[in-house]
């Protein structure tokens, strides 16, 4: 899923890297000679297809009608080239994801791992910003639906679940826990609370009304969670 409710951040995935072989450019005896294929290149190109057609078949057909076959079809490779490189039509969408968000990264000029919450010096502020971008992705057409599927998949699939949570979902969390122990140093957060307990009020309320499609999220939900959890609701 579009991380419930965390901020999007590239991630480096090490799983199934497709393999690489030298690249070569001439037989020996110089440059005249014939060329051989760059494997290389073409591993890349057929990663790259893979991923784009395991994300748009899960939104065209749904992640139940989506299969090793039709990625592969789709990419135009042979399904034997995606189970060399994934055990799993789960683990291609994975993999296509955690790309799908360094591509984002990429083009808004950010490194894998740079990402941080924001830190203005007004907490509330910050993290409203955080949420409402979060609101534009989990409602993104894009994003939606593998991270739907990826979320299903996790319930009933505990390795994809383990996966998921260790590649995507945690790092993101952990991103609040820098941000709130920040903000426990400048005194806008009391000392004695925990920061891990403290991000599920802000994640946790999104994460809920995406799952369930209980109401409609909006920038407005988002800006409200933040009150809530930041004031509380006792009466004062």
């Amino acid at each position: 899923m579009a991380e419930t409710g965390t901020p999007r951040t590239a991630r480096t995935s090490s799983a199934a890297q497709p393999p690489s072989a030298p690249r070569t450019t001439g037989a020996p005896g110089g440059p005249g000679g014939p060329r051989t294929p760059d494997s290389t290149r073409r591993s890349e190109r057929s990663r790259r297809a893979i991923y784009e057609a395991a994300l748009s078949l899960v939104g065209e057909v749904g992640y139940p009608r989506t299969t090793i076959e039709g990625i592969a079809a789709r990419a135009g490779v042979g399904k034997q080239t995606i189970y060399r490189w994934w055990p799993s039509k789960a683990a291609v969408l994975l993999e296509a994801f955690i790309d799908l968000g360094e591509q984002a990264a990429r083009a808004a000029g950010t490194e894998a791992g740079d990402y941080a919450i924001p830190d203005t010096g007004d907490l509330a502020a910050d993290l409203r910003t955080v949420l409402r971008a979060t609101v534009d992705e989990l409602v993104d057409p894009k994003y939606e639906a593998p991270s739907r599927a990826l979320a299903a998949a996790g319930v009933v699939d505990p390795q994809l679940g383990a996966e998921f949570v260790e590649k995507l979902l945690e790092p993101q969390l952990q991103l609040y826990v820098e941000r709130l122990r920040a903000a426990q140093e400048t005194g806008d957060v009391r000392a004695g609370i925990d920061p891990r307990i403290a991000l599920e009020l802000l994640v946790a309320p999104l994460a809920h009304r995406w799952l369930l499609r209980t109401l409609p999220l909006t920038h407005a939900y988002a800006d409200a969670i933040v009150d809530y959890a930041l004031g509380g609701l006792a009466a004062r």
